[in-house]
This record gives C-alpha cells, structure tokens and sequence, in this order.
C-alpha cells in the first residue's frame, strides 16, 4: 500500500487526481500556468465546478472550466473535464467514456480521469489517454474497499516536458484526514481540493486562503 501524503510531497506535480475509498473521495487539481492556477472550487446543487478566481485573467476556459462533482441518478460522478456531463447524460459511466478522448493540449495531452461513486459502496474508474497517437481506455471495477484504504488515479506521473500521462492500475492508497491532503500537496501547485467524507464535503482554495 502507498503512503497517500508521502507519495503528494515527494511529486511535485501530479495535475488532477482522484481518490476513492470507502467513506472518502478526493478530487484535486494543481496547476503550471497562469491560467489553471485562476480557479477556484465553488459548490452548485449538485456539486461543485470550477470558476475563474479572477475573471479579468481568464484566458481561454474550454479545458479548464467545468463541473468536476455532479451527483446523478447514477450515483457519485467525479471527473477532470466536462465528461462529467456526458457520464451523468448518458446514464452509463463506460458507454459515456466510449464517446471521449484525452484532450487535444498538445503535446500534453491530459489524460481524462473519471469515478463513478455508487451508493452501494462499489466505484469505477477510468482514464483515457494518448498511446501511439490513439486513445487508450482504461476501466477498474471494485467492488468497494476497505476501512482506511482507497485507490487514486491522476493524470500525470509527474513533472516533465511533455508531461507523462499516469500509467498502470489505481495505485492502492491509505486515506489521510483532509487537511493532511491538502498540506501535502505542492504549495507552489495546487489549486484546489474537493473532499467528501461520510457525506460532509469540504472544498479547499488556495486563492482563498485555505
């Protein structure tokens, strides 16, 4: 099992990322640009989404302005982009991610990370990535975890240039408290944090002071 906070300091830029377990979800993003790092998690009724800290600096939002949070029919959603939309549409978390791809940043090309939540306890996650030019899709089933444990995607192994996409299963993580989370990540980073624990959720700002 990874120690969730030592794996966060000791890379300084994973991007997004997603953890399940099985009272917790976290959903993170961190940020190079000017651009990425102008955001802030705000909550909706559904969810959360992601809106410009100062819209005056706001460049161009089609990659980086979305609902990362919806709660449907379905269950939980959780995503980096606005596939959340097209999961929470289609009713179906896979046959959704059949009709997407990573995203067209060259020569990044982020990876798009899903989990779907259910009620049950059991999740999903995905990611969609560039291999060889064409789009790989991943899928992980589980039947749900246990107390304390979790597993985590995101969408980069690190820094670099061109980024390198997350590679390989869910890595198996224990679940720290929030604030722990949040303390871990690069301060130079990150940008917001969304956690969900019993149902309680906390969102965390670095442009608000959090």
């Amino acid at each position: 099992m990874t120690d969730f906070l030592t794996f966060l300091k000791n890379n300084p830029y994973p991007g997004r990322g997603i953890a399940v377990g099985k009272d917790r979800v976290y959903y993170f993003i961190m940020g190079r640009s000017e651009n990425s790092r102008n955001r802030i998690f705000e909550p909706t009724e559904d969810g959360i989404r992601t809106r410009a800290f100062d819209e005056s600096k706001m460049q161009d939002p089609s990659l980086i302005i979305y609902h990362p949070v919806r709660r449907s029919e379905l269950g939980l959603i959780v995503t980096n982009g606005d596939q959340t939309d097209t999961i929470r549409d289609a009713g179906c978390f896979r046959r959704a991610l059949m009709t997407r791809e990573y995203e067209p940043d060259e020569p990044n090309f982020t990876p798009r990370i899903s989990a779907l939540i259910r009620d049950d306890g059991s999740f999903e996650l995905s990611i969609l990535k560039r291999v060889q030019g064409k789009c790989l899709r991943e899928f992980f089933s589980f039947e749900g975890c246990d107390e304390g444990t979790g597993f985590f995607i995101s969408t980069y192994q690190g820094n670099g240039s061109p980024l390198p996409s997350f590679s390989g299963e869910p890595l198996e993580i224990d679940l720290p408290e929030p604030e722990q989370v949040w303390a871990a990540l690069n301060p130079d980073n990150k940008v917001s944090l969304y956690a969900n624990v019993k149902g309680e959720v906390k969102l965390f700002n670095k442009h608000l002071g959090d």
